[in-house]
């Protein structure tokens, strides 16, 4: 392959300007040069081109070397490349904001069962089939009110739905421009660079088209999805007048227009939504759709000239400086100090880094049920998480007092650590119920002694005494010999190695019983966790409560009619 035919970008070819102060540094070295020579303050100008030699070498050595490097430190800076790499891309979706009109022209029929019914219906598609991107819900009528702001959680939005009606508006009135205002502003909070309003409506007057090409020239478009037909239908307005509303397709079409935006009639499906481009958003800069893929991006290579770049840096020392940095490269590696696990050690990682790798492993091997190698990863690591999970795997392998102890190390550094509680005293309960070490031997020759008492007084004992106690006969009889047998088995004072091992087993299981009893509290919620420790009055006044709140209705119209009255009355009090 030719070496022309390879291509090259720069990334900052703007860089390439510094090159020309190169005649600048010659002229400037020149000048330098002849001021440094000490001959030329001593003897005079016509006597030196007699008694100074010219032309040496290592004079414009040290000159080309400077050019040479400066040369290269712009090539670099320029940010050459030569190969494009795949590199992910993504348009983020613009956000929507629907401007629903709730004033009295909204419960006319012509649209049956009205244009408010259908008006829902079409919300309700439009958060169902929406693909991505927020979503935000205005109703207006004489002043626009936020139902519910941008969000993602078009759920949240669906909720409100039922509720919207012409009788949860302070007062009636058809004001669409202040609507497209209210939606430029939720816009504008959110930061987003575009994004689509949606209106609603049967009409448009001068003010809506003016707010509609007012957003189109901040970057937002507006368009419109027309409630109702041609020839309307009577309806009652907020005075009790019975008026008639008919669709006006020209004003809603201006209206568009004037937005940067299409304009739809409403449809028995969602044709109308698709016409409009609502179901679909388009990117938050405003060409194409919102995807995410790959595309090509040049690499920047400059990188590549660094080491030649610092190997002519060497130079600028004096020789011995310059043996003093190869020595201390070379000895650098071998000066770091050593850490306990030197072979986790990076040059390019921070100790915290480190140490948060550690834990990961140790997470990983306490899963695997490899207790030891957990304790040994987490072993040596500061801090509450680290000295929790050095509890837990001490407790696993039945180390209780370390465990207590480094429970109680993660309670110094966060106290009241909700987990680090709760284990510990499953811990302590679990070391308070293990016998001491030596106690089955003690408790062994106790039990010893006591059945050679018993098998005494029993030899003593009259046969009367015998006869007068049949129950002691059957207990002291054959079953304390059988005792007396299997004691005599064994050495004194050692216990029975099965029966020991039978208590090991037993009290694993306990431990480990209580190690997921407590780890199930540890995942509860908060509010779970509460529950479970609260006192039976507590529980009492909890529950009367809850049955308090299930006699409260649930109406979601009365809250936004109580909400936009108070932002009604702050609007009249402080202005809009």
């Amino acid at each position: 392959m030719n070496l022309f035919d390879i291509p090259l970008h720069l990334a900052r070819p703007e860089a390439l300007w510094a090159l020309a102060a190169l005649p600048l540094i010659a002229l400037l070295w020149h000048w330098r040069r002849r001021r440094s020579s000490v001959w030329r303050h001593n003897v005079d100008a016509h006597l030196l081109p007699h008694l100074l030699v010219a032309g040496g070498r290592s004079a414009w050595g040290g000159l080309l070397l400077l050019l040479l490097g400066w040369t290269l430190a712009v090539l670099a800076l320029a940010g050459p490349g030569w190969r494009q790499l795949p590199q992910p891309l993504w348009q983020a979706p613009a956000p929507l904001v629907v401007a629903l009109d709730l004033s009295s022209r909204v419960t006319a029929t012509d649209l049956p069962p009205s244009r408010l019914l259908q008006a829902r219906a079409k919300l309700a598609t439009l958060l169902r089939e929406r693909s991505g991107g927020e979503l935000a819900l205005l109703a207006y009528a004489d002043d626009a009110y936020t139902v519910a702001p941008l969000t993602g959680d078009r759920a949240n939005v669906a909720l409100y739905l039922d509720a919207l009606a012409p009788d949860v508006m302070p007062r009636d009135g058809q004001r669409a421009d202040r609507a497209i205002e209210a939606a430029v502003l939720l816009l504008q909070q959110s930061g987003a660079k575009g994004g689509d309003i949606l209106l609603l409506t049967d009409r448009a007057d001068d003010a809506a088209r003016a707010a509609a090409a007012s957003a189109r020239a901040q970057g937002f478009q507006v368009s419109v999805l027309g409630l109702g037909t041609p020839s309307g239908a009577a309806y009652r307005s907020s005075d009790g007048q019975i008026e008639r509303a008919q669709l006006e397709p020209g004003s809603l079409r201006a209206l568009a227009d004037a937005g940067g935006g299409h304009y739809a009639a409403v449809a028995n499906d969602d044709g109308d939504l698709r016409a409009l481009g609502v179901l679909t958003p388009r990117s938050s800069a405003g060409e194409g759709q919102s995807r995410q893929g790959e595309g090509m991006a040049w690499r920047d290579e400059g990188f590549w000239l660094l080491p030649p770049l610092m190997l002519l840096s060497l130079w600028a020392f004096r020789r011995r400086g310059l043996a003093a940095v190869a020595l201390l490269c070379v000895l650098l590696p071998l000066a770091a100090p050593t850490p306990v696990h030197a072979a986790e050690r990076s040059l390019w990682q921070r100790d915290d880094q480190r140490d948060q790798q550690r834990i990961a492993a140790g997470v990983d091997a306490y899963r695997r049920g490899d207790f030891a190698a957990a304790q040994q990863q987490f072993d040596g690591i500061e801090g509450p998480e680290a000295h929790y999970n050095l509890g837990n795997a001490l407790a696993r392998q039945g180390q209780y007092d370390a465990a207590i102890a480094a429970y109680d190390d993660a309670l110094r550094q966060r106290p009241g650590m909700p987990d680090a509680v709760a284990n510990r005293a499953a811990v302590d309960a679990a070391r308070k119920r293990k016998p001491p070490q030596g106690g089955g031997q003690q408790q062994n020759q106790q039990q010893n002694q006591k059945n050679q008492q018993n098998q005494q007084s029993k030899n003593q004992q009259s046969p009367q005494q015998q006869k007068q106690d049949p129950g002691k006969q059957g207990d002291q009889g054959q079953p304390q010999t059988g005792q007396g047998n299997a004691q005599q088995k064994n050495e004194p004072g050692k216990p029975d190695p099965a029966e020991q091992a039978r208590a090991d087993a037993a009290q694993r299981q306990r431990m480990d019983e209580a190690m997921q009893r407590q780890q199930g509290k540890a995942d509860q919620t908060p509010a779970q966790r509460a529950q479970a420790n609260e006192t039976p009055q507590q529980r009492e006044q909890r529950q009367a409560v809850e049955a308090w709140m299930r006699r409260v209705p649930d109406d979601p119209g009365s809250l936004l009619r109580a909400k936009f009255q108070l932002e009604n009355e702050r609007r009249k009090r402080e202005g809009p």
